[in-house]
């Protein structure tokens, strides 16, 4: 039989590991997300729906998730093949 305290001292260290990752991953996510769209600009100011005056939808992912992989560092140019 697994004994209580056993049990309780590892859900506390299971939260404790997941409330640090993802406090860090926010972080990370909303600075990738700042950065995205400083680099890719929306057509119409406060339309979504317009698009992004530079590139496709499918090139912000791209360098939204490139900015995720390398921990928030771009090299701020916006892929070549987004026109």
């Amino acid at each position: 039989m697994v004994k209580p305290k056993f049990i309780l001292a590892l859900l506390f260290v299971a939260a404790s590991v997941t409330n640090n990752a993802s406090a860090t991953t926010v972080e990370l996510a909303k600075k990738c997300e700042a950065l995205t769209h400083k680099a890719f600009p929306p057509r119409m100011i406060g339309n979504p729906a317009a698009g992004s005056a530079k590139g496709s939808g499918r090139d912000a992912q791209v360098y939204f998730d490139k900015c995720v992989k390398n921990g928030g560092k771009t090299d701020d140019a916006v892929p070549k093949d987004a026109k």
